[in-house]
């Protein structure tokens, strides 16, 4: 597995030229008037890593890597910008005996360790929210819905007693209706089950927004909250 790059801060002061400069020469990219053999490596760092290449007449610029990279920049304090995380809740939803029943998972892993919630996953780089819900579906409890509706989308941010952000992400809430397969209801990591309204409400470690989760389940709107946390189960 190839280990994830990290940029220097020197690379990063490169880079950020290149955002504002097209096309430069090798001596203009060095702002910080490092010395010829120190900045040499690190510009070789950002061609081997793809991040900048070397075009005609000596000059450089960013590959199509690099202004992906750069646009992530906080380009005032020259740092990669931390952004909030993007996931898709899957509401898997069945009627049996006359009773609704929510597709519930219980998470065995840290962080939140036997805390209940939907089945959930983050969305990669080129998904859709509905191929994420689907694959989802499938790897955690071996189901497949014939029908798959986004029905809302939840920001939410989790912060530490002392007022630090632990985690900040966005849901889109996708429900799953006509379900088959055959149910999985342990893998590593957690457990799956089918449960009431009522009987999610008694569950001693919930996730917060649960609830609200379940209203666009259950609704026919399409629904948006924002909401901050306080949380101890981290």
């Amino acid at each position: 597995m190839k280990a994830k790059f990290e940029i220097h801060p020197i690379q990063a002061h490169i880079l950020r030229f290149l955002t504002f400069h097209p096309e430069a020469h090798f001596a203009e990219m060095n702002e910080l008037k490092i010395s010829t053999d120190q900045y040499t490596f690190h510009v070789n760092s950002l061609l081997d890593a793809n991040l900048i290449e070397k075009i005609k007449k000596g000059l450089y610029t960013l590959t199509f890597k690099g202004k992906e990279f750069a646009n992530r920049f906080d380009t005032e304090k020259v740092v990669i910008e931390k952004q909030a995380k993007i996931s898709v809740i899957i509401g898997g939803v069945k009627n049996e005996k006359g009773k609704k029943l929510f597709l519930i998972q219980e998470r065995l892993k840290q962080p939140y360790f036997g805390y209940h919630g939907f089945v959930s996953g983050k969305i990669p780089e080129g998904s859709t929210p509905i191929e994420t819900a689907i694959r989802e579906l499938d790897e955690e409890t071996r189901l497949t819905a014939k029908r798959f509706k986004l029905v809302g989308l939840r920001h939410k941010m989790d912060y530490s007693k002392e007022g630090i952000l632990l985690e900040d992400k966005y849901f889109f809430i996708i429900k799953a209706t006509q379900l088959s397969g055959k149910f999985k209801n342990k893998f590593e990591g957690g457990s799956n089950k089918w449960m009431t309204r009522e009987e999610i409400s008694r569950l001693e470690k919930l996730f917060d927004g649960v609830g609200e989760t379940i209203d666009y389940l259950t609704g026919k709107a399409f629904g948006y909250t924002e909401r901050k946390f306080i949380v101890s189960g981290f």
